[in-house]
């Protein structure tokens, strides 16, 4: 025989309370008297109740679920901020919903209008810039959505992040002060806003101040993969570059492992920098020197301030003074010299 469900009334009945007694107890009401509330509570445990959350979310009119959307499944970056996500969404109640753009079976648009339709209180968005069609879906929205980890080109949508700009100056500062003149720069796409308006002006300000070579042929773009980075290496070489900062820590494995099969002393000969500080670093050998980010900060920051975001009735206060900036430092590991 097919085991019935637990439902709210049947919690109700055997605790001979009404139904919304049972569900002022789920929500933390105060307002039950406390003999009541542990005769409730002994019940939910005895027949192991679960919430429905989309039940709870129609009387509420809030779903009590928020959305994270994340470029692409696999990266490491996004899935370690989604963690602290993830923590303080469970501490407020909240359920996570995570997605991924990188879908075959829909565009980027149809994975936000899905989203959407799922009625999810406010959006967690990781990624590098918005089409026209995504970025009309948040201006359309209702619900609040916010920037975690990255930087857009919509300065609107309010952001948790670190200054990519400060930390690309820094890797190129640290490289330069270890006597190289022709440093290299290897980023994922030249047009999106965290490189465009970032890490490439940062990269060519520290070499123009220091009177160093600033030559658009060592800006490595369009190469956003582990093989793609891998295989570009012999040409970094060819051009004589000598050190390398390089924004993503599986891009900088990829150059760190093509050097090392082509003989290439890392770092006597070549000094790399990554730029995420994932586990990725402490994975090669040698280990990567990194900006490190406080990725799970940055992810639990993002859901405070979303909460809060979803608690304000006037939007436009709401997205007002709403960027964070943390700090970074560099770790300094074995792909530099000390």
């Amino acid at each position: 025989m097919k085991k019935q469900p637990v439902t709210i009334y049947t919690v109700a009945k055997e605790a001979n309370v009404s139904m919304a007694t049972v569900s002022r107890v789920v929500n933390g009401n105060t307002n039950v008297k406390p003999e009541t509330r542990e005769r409730v509570e002994a019940v939910i445990k005895e027949l192991n109740y679960r919430p429905n959350a989309v039940a709870r979310g129609l009387a509420s009119k809030k779903s009590t679920t928020v959305g994270v959307v994340i470029p692409k499944i696999t990266e490491d970056y996004f899935a370690e901020l989604a963690a602290g996500i993830d923590d303080v969404a469970a501490l407020y109640n909240y359920d996570m919903i995570l997605t991924s753009l990188d879908t075959i079976h829909q565009q980027p648009v149809q994975v936000i209008q899905s989203m959407l339709a799922k009625q999810v209180d406010g959006i967690i968005f990781m990624g590098h810039d918005l089409s026209a069609e995504l970025q009309a879906e948040f201006d359309n929205s209702s619900i609040p959505v916010l920037v975690a980890g990255s930087v857009v080109d919509d300065e609107k949508l309010p952001s948790v992040r670190i200054d990519y700009a400060a930390a690309a100056k820094d890797a190129i500062n640290l490289l330069a002060d270890h006597g190289h003149e022709k440093i290299g720069l290897l980023v994922g796409y030249d047009q999106t806003a965290i490189n465009a308006k970032g890490r490439i002006p940062a990269y060519k300000e520290v070499l123009a101040a220091r009177g160093l070579e600033a030559d658009d042929q060592n800006v490595f773009v369009g190469h956003d993969s582990y093989q793609e980075a891998y295989d570009l290496a012999k040409q970094i070489l060819a051009q004589g570059i000598t050190a390398l900062f390089v924004s993503d820590d599986l891009m900088a494995a990829g150059v760190l492992n093509a050097l090392t099969d082509q003989g290439v002393q890392v770092p006597a000969d070549f000094e790399i920098i990554a730029g995420n500080g994932t586990s990725t670093a402490h994975l090669t050998r040698p280990m990567l020197t990194t900006i490190d980010q406080p990725m799970y900060d940055l992810g639990a920051i993002s859901m405070r301030l979303l909460t809060k975001m979803m608690k304000e009735t006037d939007q436009e206060q709401a997205t007002e003074d709403q960027s964070v900036v943390l700090p970074h430092e560099i770790v300094v590991r074995q792909s530099t010299r000390q």
